[in-house]
Order: structure tokens, then sequence, then C-alpha cells
């Protein structure tokens, strides 16, 4: 488990949840006392266990995989709040979803707004979430390259919602995703200019590293 703080805003990250090693984050707000989950791998009862006092207002949702949500029930019952999800999402049954979201969307979580920016690529609604300084990208981007995609349009789609969404954050922007360890956008940029210097195959998709 690990802490982030800006300010009242305190990031928990719970990492290598589930078989396929997920990421689930607690937004707090420590003020107030208020919380955000963003997704519900399995696993998810570590999240549980670390919200101590905390109390729930929403659950956020990346995109809906399976892997992300497979604690749904679990974490739902337990808390109670509304799923908060993209609506061009259709893994995950609509009726499970409490409140669509649009891109630019703002989530109250005491007296701090996480935005919500819709970036299309690995998912037709993969959402990435910025709480203070810090940007949740969810499986978008990842240190050294995107998520996976599944055809060409797909990887074409989703590098145009890094370098267009993304990447005019600040460099200094911690990005903290889905699987794995993190990154900042000053990184990823630098990453993403060796790739794009050189030529690359029109068929080009799946698991794409900005080096590769």
């Amino acid at each position: 488990m690990q802490t982030y703080q800006d300010g009242d805003l305190l990031v928990t990250k719970l990492s290598s949840l589930g078989p396929y090693d997920n990421n689930a984050y607690i937004l707090a707000d420590t003020r107030t006392g208020q919380a955000l989950i963003v997704d519900m791998p399995a696993g998810s009862q570590a999240v549980l266990d670390a919200l101590g006092d905390l109390r729930v207002s929403g659950i956020l949702i990346t995109h809906t995989h399976p892997d992300h949500w497979a604690d749904y029930d679990l974490v739902k019952d337990a808390v109670g709040a509304p799923v908060n999800c993209h609506p061009a999402e259709r893994i995950m049954p609509a009726g499970k979803i409490d409140r669509p979201l649009a891109d630019g969307d703002g989530i109250a979580l005491g007296g701090i707004v996480v935005r919500a920016i819709h970036t299309p690529g690995h998912t037709p609604g993969s959402t990435c979430y910025v709480a203070g300084p810090f940007l949740l990208s969810g499986d978008v981007l990842f240190p050294g390259g995107p998520g996976r995609t599944q055809a060409p349009d797909d990887l074409r789609q989703s590098v145009a919602s890094i370098t267009q969404r993304l990447h005019v954050l600040p460099d200094d922007t911690p990005v903290l995703p889905g699987h794995g360890g993190d990154t900042t956008i000053g990184d990823s940029k630098r990453e993403y200019a060796v790739f794009a210097s050189r030529e690359h195959p029109p068929e080009l998709c799946g698991d794409v590293t900005w080096a590769g």
C-alpha cells in the first residue's frame, strides 16, 4: 500500500490485487472524511479494510474489462455508494451504473472536485480521473506505453487520447495506472517522442510500447 498527499487530498494505492495484479485507489478528503473508490478488482477486501472511518460517497470505474470490477458486489454491498462510469462502456451491465459520466464531469469529494477525462481507445468508454495533481489513468497509459488495444483503429484512438487529452497536463503530473508502477506525464511525453519519431506498420496494435 502506498499513499500520496496534496493538501487535504490523500490517495491510497492498493497494488497487486487479484490474479491480474490490478491497482485500486482510495481518494480521500482528510478534512471531511469523505472518500471515493477507483475500480473494484478481485482482492478489494483490502480496499475495504483500508477505508477505516472514511465515508465512501462514490465509486469510479476507469473501464469495464472484468478485472476492474470483479468485486463489484462485495464493494457495492459494503459501502452502498453510487457507481460512476462512462456510458460507452458495454461489458459491465448498464444496470450496474448508477451515474453515467461525461467528459469533463466533476465528482465531489468533500471540498475537492475530481474531474473525469474521456480517453477512448483501450475501450470505448475508458475514463481517466484527475484528482488534485494526480492522474489516475486506468489502462489507458502505463510507464512505457499505452494499454493493450484490439485493433489498429483502437491504437490510433488511444494514442490520440493520450497525446491530446493527457499530455496537455503538467509534466510533473504523477500518473497512477490500473496495473503496475507509476510514471509522470513528462516521462510519458519523452517516451512517446521516441515512438513518434519512427515509422510504424498500419496494422500495429496489441501490446505496444513506446520504445518497441
